[in-house]
C-alpha cells in the first residue's frame, strides 16, 4: 500500500484528531471514552529525570516524552472514562496497586478545580494460563472521574468465565436521557498455537486459538444477556484483530489459515446481522461451559465508532516497537464497539496516532464521545452506501 493514501498522515494525525485540548465537559451531557494498550503501566509510576526541571508540552513527534496517567488525563480534557489494556500488574502487588490509584487522583499540586479520578483493577488468577513474567501479564484497569463515578456507576465486577485478568465491566445507572450502560474493559485473547489449559486441573484442552473463539461466544452470550436487562453497550479494549484489509498496513495478515477463521468469527457475532455458526469450532472447554451444539443465532449487529463515522479513512493503533519509520506496520487492532441502540448518541471517534502519543507503548490511544439525543450532533464522514 502507497502511504500517501493514509489520510491523514502520521505526523498529523495527532493534531487533527477532534478530542485533544478540550475543556472538560461533565456527563450527563458528554460521555468521553479512551482506550489504551499502555503495554505495562509501570512506565507511567515513575518519574523521569526532565520531570524536575517543569511542566513541558509533550512532543508528538517524539516516544520519549514523560510518560504520566494524570498528565494523559489533563491533556485530552479529563475525560470520564480511561480504559487501560495489558497492565502488567501481578495481583499480589499491592503497592503498584495502590501507585496507579495515587497517580490518577487530585494531588497537592494539582488545581483544585481539576476532578478526581477511580481506578478499579482485574488482575489474572489463572494459575496455568498466566503465569509468566511473576504473573505480570495481561490485567486491566478502568479510571473513571469521581463525579462520573459516584453519581452514575452502580457496580465494577470482572466476568465469571475469565480468569485471565481481561475483562472489567461498569455499570450505570439510568439517568436523564441516557439508558443504562455496560461499559466493558476488554483485553481479548491473542490467538495462537500455544497451549490452552483447563483453569482447574491444567490440562491442555486446546490451543489459544480455541481458547480465542470460545471468549468471542462467552463474550457474545454476556453482551445478550445485558441488552435483554436494557443495558447499553459500550465494548471498548484491544480486540486483538484487524477487521480488513483496510485496517492493516501494509498487508492484513492471512496465515496461518486460522487467523482468518478468528476474524470471520468475530465479523459474524459482533457485526452481522445475519445468522451466526460456529466458524471456528472452538475445542477449549472451560467449567462453566460444555459440548453441546451452539444455538444458531443473528449476530449482535455492533457498531464499530471508527469504522461507522469513517467508513474510508486509514487510521491504525498498533505500532510496534523497532520500526525504522513510524506506520511503515501497523493495525488497527483496538476498537471502540457499540450496541446499535447508541448509534445516535455517537458524535465522535478517533485515535491519536503519533509517536509521541504511543508513548512507552506499542499502541496509540483512541476514543469515542457520546451525547444523548438532545445534545448530540454527529461528526461523520460522507457514508452514502456505506455500513459500519
Amino acid at each position: 500500500m502507497n502511504r500517501t493514501e493514509i489520510s491523514p498522515p502520521p505526523s498529523k494525525r495527532g493534531k487533527l484528531s477532534g478530542s485533544q485540548n478540550v475543556p472538560a465537559a461533565s456527563f450527563p451531557e458528554v460521555l468521553r471514552t479512551f482506550s489504551w494498550n499502555v503495554n505495562g503501566i509501570q512506565p507511567f509510576l515513575q518519574r523521569s529525570i526532565t520531570s524536575f526541571f517543569g511542566a513541558q508540552e509533550p512532543d508528538i513527534q517524539s516516544d520519549t516524552a514523560e510518560a504520566s496517567l494524570r498528565g494523559f488525563l489533563r491533556r485530552h480534557g479529563w475525560p470520564t472514562i480511561l480504559f487501560l489494556q495489558e497492565v502488567k500488574v501481578s495481583p499480589e502487588d499491592a503497592a503498584t496497586i495502590r501507585a496507579v490509584e495515587k497517580a490518577v487522583r487530585v494531588g497537592s499540586k494539582d488545581s483544585s478545580s481539576e476532578p478526581d479520578y477511580v481506578a478499579y483493577f482485574c488482575l489474572p488468577s489463572d494459575k496455568f494460563n498466566a503465569r509468566g513474567f511473576g504473573r505480570k501479564v495481561y490485567g486491566v484497569c478502568s479510571i473513571i472521574r469521581k463525579d462520573f463515578f459516584d453519581r452514575f456507576v452502580d457496580r465494577i465486577r470482572p466476568v465469571s468465565w475469565d480468569t485471565e485478568g481481561r475483562f472489567l465491566v461498569t455499570e450505570t445507572k439510568a439517568i436523564g436521557n441516557w439508558p443504562k450502560l455496560a461499559l466493558i474493559n476488554a483485553y481479548m485473547v491473542n490467538g495462537t498455537e500455544n497451549p490452552y489449559k483447563n483453569t482447574v486441573n491444567g490440562r491442555v484442552t486446546g490451543t489459544r486459538h480455541d481458547r480465542k473463539l470460545q471468549v468471542h461466544r462467552l463474550l457474545e452470550a454476556a453482551i445478550r444477556e445485558l441488552q435483554a436487562k436494557g443495558f447499553g453497550i459500550i465494548l471498548a479494549g484491544d480486540m486483538n484483530v484487524a477487521r480488513s484489509a483496510q485496517d492493516a498496513c501494509p498487508n492484513l495478515r492471512m496465515s496461518p489459515p486460522q487467523h482468518c477463521l478468528n476474524r470471520a468469527d468475530f465479523e459474524a457475532r459482533f457485526f452481522s446481522k445475519h445468522a451466526t455458526s460456529d466458524i471456528g469450532h472452538d475445542r477449549a472447554v472451560s467449567p462453566e461451559s460444555d459440548r453441546r451444539e451452539e444455538r444458531l443465532d443473528i449476530g449482535l449487529g455492533m457498531i464499530d465508532t471508527f469504522r461507522f463515522l469513517h467508513p474510508d479513512k486509514r487510521g491504525y493503533t498498533y505500532h510496534p516497537r523497532g520500526r525504522k519509520v513510524f506506520g511503515e506496520s501497523c493495525d488497527r487492532v483496538d476498537m471502540i464497539i457499540i450496541s446499535a441502540s447508541l448509534e445516535k448518541e455517537l458524535t465522535e471517534a478517533g485515535m491519536h496516532e503519533t509517536p509521541g502519543d504511543r508513548g512507552p507503548s506499542d499502541h496509540v490511544p483512541l476514543y469515542a464521545r457520546f451525547a444523548p439525543r438532545t445534545f448530540s450532533t454527529p461528526n461523520r464522514d460522507d457514508t452514502s452506501g456505506v455500513g459500519a
